[in-house]
């Protein structure tokens, strides 16, 4: 019995700790874009180098490389 007088307020005190370490992270901007970072790398870059690799290797007319 003499342990819940410890253990409640610990508890209670870890709740809140926990809660104002959700808010503080919220405020922050943490959880603002979570989809964004993981889809942007499947995304391709339309840049001047990609352009002049992609006529440096002909294609066939199937689609594959010519050795």
């Amino acid at each position: 019995m003499e342990a819940l007088y410890l253990l409640i307020p610990l508890s209670t005190l870890l709740v809140f700790v926990a809660i104002w370490v959700f808010f503080r992270a919220s405020d922050g901007g943490q959880f603002d874009d979570l989809e964004g970072p993981a889809l942007r790398i499947l995304h391709d870059d339309d840049s001047v180098a990609g352009a002049s690799e992609a006529h440096s290797h002909p294609q066939t007319s199937a689609g594959f490389d010519t050795p």
